[in-house]
Order: structure tokens, then sequence, then C-alpha cells
């Protein structure tokens, strides 16, 4: 059987954007498992004294239920450099514990920080966030991730971006491209798109 995981932001000591989370969770446990019934994950999260306070990585691991649950210090990863990698096989539609796949694309980066890959020549995700394009007037997201992530769907339901399908070709028309996930918001994480290799 299949595990997943949902990456969960903790802010002093305040679960973010948990709906969008549950949202997932129980879709993903109703299509992979046949689950009927809807669960909170915050009545499964129970934050350790230690990580009460600044941002922390809260890490819910299941398949029909609830596995585990981890916490850990968030550390910002660096990205200044990606690479588009292609692969039409590449199949990440539910946030499976099992990246390997992912992983193989991510060994071609060749000397990159990160990859943005292609599928069936459209842009999707890179290997851990979603992709937002900023071409200095609009934000646009790619209209099929391999995975909609939860910083996504909150950020398309509010209107602030927008579902486009755009291909390796589009990648000239903008000027940066933002790195989001539950994690990271708009402007945490930003390349530039000269800084963009194919």
């Amino acid at each position: 059987m299949c595990r997943l995981f949902e990456t969960i932001k903790v802010l002093n000591g305040t679960v973010q954007s948990i709906e969008f989370h549950n949202k997932r969770f129980n879709r993903s446990r109703a299509m992979l498992f046949g689950c009927s019934d809807r669960r909170a994950l915050q009545s499964f999260i129970r934050i350790p004294r230690d990580y009460l306070h600044g941002i922390v990585r809260c890490k819910v691991v299941y398949s029909t239920d609830v596995e585990g649950i981890e916490f850990a210090r968030y550390h910002k990863r660096s990205i200044r450099t990606l690479r588009t990698i292609t692969c039409d096989g590449i199949d990440y539609a539910h946030k499976y514990c099992d990246r390997s796949g992912i992983d193989r694309l991510l060994a071609r980066r060749d000397g990159c920080d990160d990859i943005i890959i292609v599928k069936g020549n459209r842009i999707t995700d890179s290997s851990f966030c979603n992709l937002v394009f900023d071409d200095g007037e609009k934000l646009l997201t790619p209209e099929a991730p391999l995975l909609k992530g939860t910083k996504r769907d909150m950020l398309v339901s509010e209107g602030i971006v927008l579902q486009e399908e755009i291909g390796p070709r589009d990648l000239r028309l903008f000027k940066v491209v933002h790195l989001i996930n539950a994690m990271l918001d708009l402007d945490e994480c930003r390349v530039s798109i000269d800084d963009v290799y194919r």
C-alpha cells in the first residue's frame, strides 16, 4: 500500500492553511483507498513545546489513516538556478512518500539548484514546488501541475494567481518564476527567467 504525506507550516504554534490540507488529505484517501469518512488533520496534530515558536515543518504521513507525525525546524533552500527537464511518463498526482521518479529527474539538473519538469510539452512543477510565473502585470500558474499544492489552491481560490497552459517556449514572456509550497509564500523564493536553463 502506498503512503502519502502532507507538509504543513506551523507558525509560532499555529497550524497554517489547514482547510486546504484537509481537502487534499481526504480527497487522496477517497481516491486511492476508497475512504468515505472525512478526517480533520488538526485533531491529530499536537505541537511539542520545543516547536511552539518560529517556523516549523510538520510532516503527516498517512494512508487510510494517519500513521505518523514529525516536526522539524524549517530551513529554506537556496534556489537561484533552474533547468528544464522533459519527462512525459512522470506521475505525481498525489503527494506520495515515494519520490523516486522526481529524484531521478532532479539528478539530471546538471549543476542547477532545481528543475522545471516539462510533461506533454507543458510546464508543470519544480521538484518540490508549484510554479508561478510573473510577466510584470499578472501572475500565472500552470493549468496542469503534477501536484495541486495547497498554497497554489489558496492563491488561485483568492484570485491572486490565474491558471493557464504554459509551454517551454512561453518562458521568454516572463521575468520571474516564483516557487511556492506550503512553506513558501509568493516572493520568498524567486528565480529570474534568465537563470532558467534549457
